[in-house]
């Protein structure tokens, strides 16, 4: 029986049937599938050209653009593992990825260059495998991507790929501070896939406009739905959110669906009523939110500015892919909820300390099965273990499941802070302000903020006779963490007024249900 085709594959197919038919493009270049397909044969062909052998890891650094989607073509036609980074961590942060994952490539555009050189002497990449893309001149000690691209073949690689391969190794932050690597395969990626397909009802006649960045779960897993069944993929590639110019891209652009954060949304809906009343937003008949819950009042008027769209929300992680879904019509009727299994799923578990599943209604870790689960953490198997029980997977989620079957988070992953749609792990930022001098203890928490969703604040026990303000410690922390891990607010407390358990571990969520109730002071 002929296996699965992987997203490589699947790419040649459409150049076959579909040719000519638009098959990506960013705001600034457009290709059909024939050239996409034919454009990562070459990107293929040049990365083994390099020495790289199947399984070998290409990190990858940049914003969004119409690349991300050549290099996910090309590595999954050579075999080769993907490793994305995100574009907003520090040189140190980066190099770790780098680093732990082995990479013996790496793509980077111009305009991130300067954080690979920060780092450039302690890079483990071989010289002659490190590739610039971008409108900056290629400088010296980087191949020039377009040059690899046009020297080298545009036939397909020929190598032996099947389903059962490693494609992604993605990065997602441990509760421990350092990121461990997500792996996942062809098969894992082809299946989410299709399920996405069918759960969303998508076909070709419609086109995505992915906003978040490439190098997010989020938009490679509707970048792989899209694409598989033939539709177009347009990418969103300003370097920032701009809502009157997303708008606009999304009334013009033709595009059909978009997944956003709340954030997302709530900017477009800042902007005066007349711009939007004078947009046409017809064409656009699926949303998604995601990354973060979303007000009542948010959803109405998303609704209001997108009329003839459905509204859905989902729940998942690197790790397991979609676990749950909520759809248009459950939006008001289950407000709080992130709906029910996806399609393709088990019955989600939801167990005590015991490993016992308790009652409806009662909160517990939430376990998930289904085909597209991740393989492994990337050198890591005592986590590995850690996050199975048999066929089920975790990823430390607290949920409850109502009398009705909807499920309910009740921590993410544990004292998660979510701001912007990026996922900010206490204890990481915690390291770095526990590290200055004055500092005896630290906790950071997320509060409510108009803006991000969650707004990362620090609350200081300082040490006896000592004296640093806020705004030094959020200057110790500039070069140490990524911009949005930085805490935007620092509360002091005496040692004594810090919350904790019987065992001595700061209560989190003690302390963002005081300072919300006074308003973060």
């Amino acid at each position: 029986m002929k296996e699965l085709l992987t997203v490589g594959q699947m790419l040649a197919v459409h150049a076959c049937v579909l040719g000519e038919a638009s098959g990506a493009r960013d705001l600034e270049r457009a290709m059909t599938f024939r050239q996409w397909n034919g454009r990562s044969c070459r990107l293929a062909n040049a990365l083994l050209g390099l020495g790289l052998a199947k399984g070998d890891r290409v990190a990858v650094l940049a914003h969004n653009c119409v690349e991300w989607l050549e290099i996910y073509g090309a590595t999954a036609k050579a075999g080769l593992i993907v490793v994305p980074i995100n574009f907003r961590l520090t040189g140190r942060e980066a190099l770790y990825i780098v680093e732990n994952a082995e990479a013996t490539a790496l793509i980077v555009q111009d305009e991130l260059a300067g954080l690979v050189e920060e780092v450039r002497a302690d890079l483990p990449v071989p010289a002659a495998n490190l590739v610039h893309f971008g409108r900056a001149p290629c400088p010296a000690g980087y191949r020039a991507y377009e040059e690899l691209i046009a020297r080298a073949s545009d036939r397909e690689p020929g190598q032996h790929v099947v389903p059962a391969d490693p494609w992604t190794l993605m990065y997602t932050s441990g509760t421990t501070g350092r990121p461990k690597g997500v792996l996942r395969s062809h098969r894992a990626a082809v299946l989410l896939s299709l399920f996405t397909e069918i759960e969303l009802g998508i076909h070709r006649r419609d086109g995505a406009l992915l906003v978040m960045p490439l190098c997010h779960a989020n938009s490679l897993n509707f970048l792989g739905a899209f694409a598989y069944c033939g539709a177009e993929t347009a990418i969103y590639s300003r370097r920032s959110f701009d809502p009157e110019h997303a708008a606009r891209t999304l009334a013009e652009g033709g595009s059909t669906f978009t997944s956003l954060v709340p954030t997302h949304y709530i900017m477009m809906l800042g902007l005066p009523a007349a711009l939007r009343a004078g947009l046409d937003f017809g064409r656009v008949t699926r949303l998604m939110i995601s990354s973060a819950p979303a007000r009542q009042d948010t959803k109405r008027e998303v609704m209001e500015m997108f009329p003839n769209s459905g509204l859905f929300e989902l729940y998942g992680s690197s790790e397991a892919g979609w676990v749950t879904m909520l759809h248009p019509h459950e939006q008001f009727s289950k407000l709080g909820s992130v709906g029910r299994e996806c399609v393709g799923s088990a019955p989600i578990r939801i167990l005590d300390g015991n490993g016992d599943e308790v009652p409806d209604g009662e909160a517990g870790e939430l376990y998930s099965s289904n085909p597209y689960t991740f393989d492994r953490y990337w050198k890591l198997p005592e986590k590995t273990a850690e996050a199975f029980r048999g066929d089920y997977c975790t990823v430390g989620d607290m949920a409850r499941r109502d009398g009705d079957g909807y499920i309910h988070l009740v921590d993410r992953k544990s004292n998660m802070i979510i701001s912007g749609g990026e996922n900010v792990y206490p204890s990481e930022v915690e390291a770095v302000l526990g590290g200055h001098p004055a500092v005896r203890d630290v906790a950071v928490i997320g509060l409510p903020d108009a803006k991000w969703g969650e707004a990362v604040h620090a609350v200081v026990v300082l040490k006896d006779g000592a004296a640093v303000t806020a705004a030094e410690l959020v200057a110790w922390s500039r070069d140490r963490l990524a911009g949005y891990k930085r805490p935007r607010g620092c509360s002091f407390l005496r040692d004594d007024e810090m919350p904790r358990t019987a065992t001595g571990k700061n209560l989190h969520r003690v302390l963002r249900t005081q300072l919300t109730a006074r308003g973060g002071g």
